[in-house]
């Protein structure tokens, strides 16, 4: 069971109290991430949007994850992520992106386990990654990924030596 709601409105309210705005691109959680967000009412003055790439080829097209990192590490690699997370801050004109990227399952995609998940966060391109190694069903690892990279983002928040407006 995920605990997005609670965290992505204490996120919410500290990114609006900075005057900051948010973007997605997510991956592995197809759009879970921004709906966690979107269900928080007023979240339209802080979440500026979101891609949903979940094809490779679309995590260059549209986020703008350079070809020599896709060619170099694939789709799910850490440097994926932090350039996802950097690409939804920049095509949603946003202060902070972050990203979501893994193997849901059922099976092994490329040579990744199920349950091997990257999220990152990118604070003016300042990008954060975190590795985790998830375990459940398709469902369980998706709504587990939501809630590590929305827990990422309030670390990162928290740590922000930016006032309070």
């Amino acid at each position: 069971m995920t605990t997005a709601g609670p965290v992505a409105a204490d996120v919410l309210a500290a990114l609006r109290g900075r005057g900051l705005t948010l973007a997605t691109a997510e991956s592995l959680t197809g759009g879970l991430v921004g709906s966690a967000l979107t269900a928080v009412a007023g979240s339209s003055d802080v979440y500026r949007g979101g891609v949903v790439c979940y094809a490779t080829d679309l995590k260059a097209s549209l986020v703008g994850v350079p070809a020599e990192v896709l060619d170099a590490y694939g789709p799910v690699a850490p440097q994926t992520a932090a350039a996802l997370a950097a690409g939804a801050a920049l095509v949603c004109t946003a202060d902070i992106g972050i990203a979501t990227t893994g193997v849901a399952g059922p099976s092994p995609q490329d040579g990744h386990p199920v349950g091997e998940v990257y999220v990152a966060v990118s604070v003016l391109g300042d990008a954060q990654v975190r590795a985790l190694t998830l375990t459940g069903t398709r469902v369980e690892i998706r709504e587990q990924t939501v809630d590590a990279v929305l827990a990422l983002l309030r670390e990162s928040v928290e740590t922000m030596a930016i006032p309070l407006s």
